[in-house]
């Protein structure tokens, strides 16, 4: 094989891989060998081998289903590092600015990420007493404002896949630990389009979020505000739900 060949083969190779990627990417979700072939329109040994090389990168991982990939750490934290650095960052940090200048209370932007959520920038408010989570923590999907939103707003079967994988872990005496329950939340949550805490992840800590859509209405992360209960209630942080929502129409702009 010829410098140029093996230039023309790498090449070939590193797009199918950039495909493979995009498709796990887009679907939001885990897909099997066979689907990932299908969709690429690549023979199933070629999609195997790629599969292998992205797993053994850690850029792709197994999905609930051991048959199933999504994406890996390595392409989240890829994916973590691309939105921190590029130019429009300071603009979504200063849509999270505004909400603390507004709210006086830390705001934070999370997203999805498995079966966690992930914060993705936050401007903590000028208090003595505050939860500090740097950029790139998780925390639990099943007792956040956050993470609940995502679960509500997520598939039927998606949400019964994760509530049947994951350990509901009584967090504070408020936490729900049942999956009905979670489940009638969720309903809730889904018709008002916005989530609350109360106190369900750490005591004496309130939170209220709202999801971050994109141009094409697709779901792309939350905005949250907490605070402790001995500055803001929950019926005096539901006054600032229009501000939130504003804020998140905003940063959907810049997605």
């Amino acid at each position: 094989m010829t410098s140029t060949d093996q230039s023309r083969a790498s090449g070939s190779s590193a797009e199918r891989s950039l495909r493979v990627l995009t498709a796990l990417a887009r679907e939001g979700k885990g897909m099997s060998l066979a689907q990932l072939a299908a969709e690429l329109q690549l023979p199933k040994a070629t999609a195997h081998r790629l599969t292998s090389q992205l797993l053994e990168l850690g850029f792709i991982s197994k999905g609930e289903d051991e048959r199933q990939f999504e994406i890996g750490p390595a392409m989240r934290r890829m994916a973590l590092d691309t939105l921190n650095h590029d130019t429009e960052r300071g603009l979504r940090h200063s849509v999270l600015t505004d909400v603390v200048n507004r709210v006086g209370e830390t705001c934070n932007f999370t997203t999805l990420d498995g079966v966690g959520v992930m914060y993705l920038d936050r401007v903590e408010a000028p208090w003595p007493w505050r939860l500090t989570l740097d950029v790139g923590v998780h925390v639990p999907i099943h007792c956040t404002a956050s993470g609940k939103l995502f679960l509500a707003l997520m598939p039927e079967a998606q949400r019964e896949r994760v509530l049947q994988t994951i350990e509901l872990t009584p967090m504070t005496a408020r936490t729900l630990t049942r999956a009905a329950a979670l489940q009638r939340e969720c309903a809730e949550i889904a018709q008002a389009d916005c989530a609350y805490d109360r106190e369900e992840f750490i005591p004496g800590l309130i939170a209220m979020a709202v999801p971050v859509r994109d141009s094409a209405q697709q779901l792309r992360g939350a905005i949250a505000v907490h605070a402790p209960t001995a500055r803001l209630s929950l019926d005096k942080v539901t006054e600032h739900l229009p501000a939130l929502r504003h804020a998140a129409e905003r940063m959907g702009r810049l997605l």
